[in-house]
């Protein structure tokens, strides 16, 4: 898991610099970070999703999970409770960097390949990559939202040492097809995120996490019978 310690010291790193940066910095300044953001999020979010999008075989698949997803996210008010987790912490806009910063670090491809090849093939060059992106991305979210965005790396770390060690477990059920599925819904919701700060449309992306977790049921039924 050395990849996965690297990722998370540069989340550190960035936020810490982000968060120094932001006392000098003009409000215009900051808005202007906070577009570049938003920019960033819904690139990359159209990106994964156009890149997978074309080998994917259930071309419904992704429909189907982001609807009962959200259904299941809303019922269950994930969004809610972690709003009102991040209300004791601070009164301003963190709410909303964090779950930027979550979808960002945990949902990229990079993300969630890159525990797995560590675990199974005992190769970091993934994660490794993904960090010298994360110190970029959280500097800058930093810089608008605070030092509050440290947070997300321990959510980094639960994320990708949970892929780690389970991956050693299920490595029959981790298909070329289920990553690419996988892949789709988590472009959407990082796309989801920066439509968000662009104020473009408001979503509440953490009830859409559920997700990620009907590709997994859909596969597996499919092994079963």
């Amino acid at each position: 898991m050395i990849g996965t310690f690297v990722n998370i010291g540069t989340i550190l790193v960035g936020s810490i610099v982000g968060s120094v940066i932001r006392k000098g910095l003009k409000e215009k300044y900051q808005n202007i970070l906070y577009d570049a953001m938003g920019l960033a999020a819904t690139g990359l979010g159209i990106h994964a999703v156009i890149k997978n999008m074309s080998n994917s075989t259930y071309p419904v698949l992704f429909i189907v999970s982001l609807a009962m997803g959200g259904i299941l996210g809303t019922a269950i008010e994930l969004d809610g409770k972690f709003n009102k987790l991040v209300e004791k912490y601070s009164k301003t806009d963190l709410g909303q960097g964090l779950s930027t910063a979550i979808m960002l670090f945990c949902l990229g491809t990079l993300s969630i390949l890159g525990p797995i090849e560590s675990a199974l093939n005992q190769n970091d060059t993934y994660l490794f990559t993904n960090a010298a992106l994360d110190l970029v991305t959280s500097l800058v979210l930093a810089s608008t939202y605070g030092i509050g965005i440290a947070l997300s790396a321990l959510v980094l770390f639960i994320w990708q040492g949970s892929i780690f060690l389970l991956a050693h477990q299920v490595a029959p059920f981790l298909t070329p097809e289920f990553m690419t599925e996988v892949s789709i819904i988590g472009g959407f919701l990082i796309l989801a995120s920066g439509l968000s700060i662009l104020k473009i449309k408001s979503f509440r992306t953490f009830n859409l996490l559920p997700s990620l977790l009907v590709p997994a049921v859909w596969f597996l039924l499919i092994h079963l019978f």
